[in-house]
């Protein structure tokens, strides 16, 4: 065996045994120094004795001896150690380990890829443990008000981003537990699940390569039947939450799903909305390939001039090209006509949302790839090879993952 790696795995087992020792110890003090007194209502408790427990810490298991008692007003049995280190009554699982719990399942495939990397950093706990707690925690989660975001002192001007989208998550249909034998239909039924990001636009940088990344940025995801009502309600109080209303202008990013520019209009009227620059183009090689032909040279030279006019500030140009289009007098099938006079209409629609040289002049992103980013990220945990949820197996480790993204599990423990 290596001689450092011996020596290293020895002194990590070495101040293992050490802090599993003192976190005894303290626990222990602590558990004695509590009196027989239910903390809830202040009276003696009658019939004390002690009792054996053991807590599963990140320190390793700690085996304790501490007080019990029954409390006549609460008509239930009361132990004052769990009560004062928050603990519920059958909880065994510490707060510092189901932080790191917490963090381990959401970054894993799996609730048993979890219980392995669980094992690897020290401690040892089943699959189905880690479900029961992502469960409750989950379930928790969703239920706190979050606290708003404080202001810095002098707090210097900034404009947030908001950039929304949706993705499909696999979900057990009606006949999902139906034998492979029968015919039946909707087995696996698909959701969608909404999500956002938000951040202020002076935490956009780019590494060395060029790439532009986000040194701070909070996601919102909802889960799968959501309305988009409900879920312009959760975007609207994220962004209030990190300074929506102190913020000096507010950048609107999304694709062009209909739904999301209703809920731009009922729940950010006032902010700068724009349409992802690279939607606007999918449109515009759609009507490059209905007008030139797929791959032609013509159809190139088309795209090359038509993205060129978008992105430089001469949308009308290209808009009025588009409408020029169904005045021409080329010969157009009815489909063919029906798919141009769609595709027209989409930027019309679009019109006051194709200032990409504005953006690119205030330094606000004409693209939402930040969210489809996040959409990718939460696809890697919840959509992956086999994973087919149910009803109610989804929406607990969704709360957790965004809570994990915007630093916010603290909450569950103050």
């Amino acid at each position: 065996m290596n001689r450092l790696l011996e020596m290293e795995e020895a002194l990590i087992a070495e101040a293992r045994q050490w802090a599993q020792a003192r976190m005894t110890e303290r626990l222990q003090a602590e558990a004695d120094a509590c009196a027989s007194v239910c903390p809830r209502t202040g009276e003696p408790l009658s019939d004390v004795r002690f009792r054996a427990i053991e807590l599963r810490t990140a320190c390793g298991p700690v085996k304790l001896r501490v007080r019990h008692g029954y409390s006549r007003a609460l008509e239930a049995w009361v132990c004052p150690a769990r009560i004062a280190w928050g603990l519920e009554k059958h909880q065994h699982i510490t707060p510092a380990l189901a932080a790191r719990i917490i963090h381990t399942v959401t970054e894993t495939g799996s609730y048993e890829r979890a219980s392995a990397m669980c094992t690897v950093w020290g401690s040892s706990i089943s699959d189905g443990a880690i479900r029961q707690l992502t469960q409750k925690l989950g379930g928790r989660m969703s239920e706190l008000p979050l606290p708003a975001e404080k202001p810095m002192d002098r707090e210097p001007p900034f404009s947030l981003v908001i950039m929304m989208d949706g993705w499909m998550a696999r979900g057990r249909g009606k006949g999902w537990g139906a034998s492979p034998r029968k015919q039946v239909d909707y087995r696996v039924e698909w959701h969608e699940i909404k999500s956002a990001v938000i951040y202020r636009l002076h935490q956009r940088a780019e590494n060395q390569s060029g790439r532009g990344v986000l040194t701070e940025k909070y996601a919102v995801a909802t889960p799968p039947g959501t309305s988009p009502v409900d879920f312009g309600a959760a975007v609207h109080a994220e962004a209030l939450r990190r300074g929506m209303g102190r913020a000096k202008a507010v950048y609107l990013v999304m694709d062009g799903a209909v739904w999301l520019w209703d809920l731009a209009e009922d729940r950010f009227k006032d902010a700068t909305k724009t349409l992802d620059f690279h939607h606007a183009r999918e449109h515009l090689q759609a009507v490059a390939d209905m007008e030139h032909g797929v791959g032609t040279q013509a159809n190139r030279d088309w795209m090359k001039r038509t993205t060129r006019d978008l992105a430089s500030g001469r949308q009308i140009r290209v808009l009025s090209q588009l409408e020029g289009l169904l005045g021409s007098e080329r010969q157009l099938t009815v489909q063919e006509r029906a798919d141009l006079e769609r595709e027209v209409k989409y930027f019309r629609s679009h019109r006051d949302h194709l200032n990409y040289k504005g953006r690119e002049q205030d330094g606000s992103p004409r693209g939402s790839g930040a969210v489809e980013s996040l959409g990718k990220q939460l696809q890697a945990r919840l959509r992956g090879c086999g994973q087919f949820w149910g009803q109610h197996g989804l929406p607990p480790l969704l709360c957790l993952c965004v809570a994990v993204k915007n630093k916010d599990t603290h909450l569950l423990w103050n």
